[in-house]
């Protein structure tokens, strides 16, 4: 009697494109907010962890 694995062997989450994405995403949204945006302002915050909460979220699914 053969196992079969429920989920088969995979690369990892980081050749995800989704992750790929959310990390770019991630990446150019920390180096907007630095450029534009106040280092003091909640907006830069709030922009900043929403960008992290995306690849975090991938990172977790």
């Amino acid at each position: 009697m053969s196992k079969e694995q429920l989920i088969p062997p995979h690369d990892g989450y980081r050749k995800l494109k989704s992750f790929q994405v959310a990390q770019l995403v991630y990446d150019v949204t920390v180096r907007f907010c630095d450029r534009y945006i106040s280092i003091k302002s909640r907006t830069h915050d709030q922009m900043v962890q929403a960008a992290r909460s995306g690849v975090q979220n991938i990172a977790e699914g």
